[in-house]
């Protein structure tokens, strides 16, 4: 007999996991989140991009604006989808996984809001600051990778493309601290 039938010795059914209603549901709500996260980390970098930002001496390799935004939406799509499988495994222990994630998500927005947002106040300091918040954040994001492996290899390699381009973008901001 199938395991969600339920017979006098078993008691009621219970269901394998949640509902497929529930699955698009969460999938959705850590896709919103991601998004909004990304959205409001952005609010910044539009601030800058016409003014201090413009004017920086930047690392000769930075990549256009739009491809930072392009990058930005698959890699945090990325990340909602890695957190979304793992969130979906019950055989596993994942709350340790999920609270990195969460940080990571925090870290995520506090970045921009340190590089771009305090540089008028604190001028080169928020540099320094923005790559001290950067290097918390790619290491949460590699221990991420390595929390979210185990539970789901594809979450585990669906977090790597965002430890590659944090390190990256760790070239990026070194730089700007370095020549600004």
């Amino acid at each position: 007999m199938p395991d969600t039938v339920p017979t006098e010795a078993q008691g009621p059914a219970v269901p394998d996991g949640p509902s497929r209603r529930r699955q698009v549901a969460v999938l959705v709500g850590f896709l919103a989140l991601s998004w909004t996260v990304s959205f409001v980390g952005s609010l910044p970098i539009r601030t800058a991009a016409g003014g201090w930002y413009a004017l920086a001496d930047k690392a000769p390799w930075t990549p256009p604006g739009l491809m930072f935004t392009s990058v930005w939406l698959v890699l945090y799509a990325a990340m909602a989808v890695a957190a979304w499988l793992v969130w979906r495994q019950r055989r596993h222990p994942r709350r340790r996984a999920l609270r990195l994630y969460g940080l990571q998500l925090a870290l995520n927005l506090l970045w921009p809001m340190t590089f771009f947002g305090l540089y008028p106040i604190l001028g080169t300091a928020a540099l320094w600051l923005a790559l001290a918040v950067l290097a918390a954040l790619l290491l949460t994001a590699a221990l991420t990778v390595l929390r979210f492996g185990p539970i789901s290899p594809t979450a585990g390699l669906l977090m790597l493309p965002n430890v590659s381009w944090l390190v990256f973008s760790a070239s990026l901001n070194l730089y700007a601290a370095v020549s600004n």
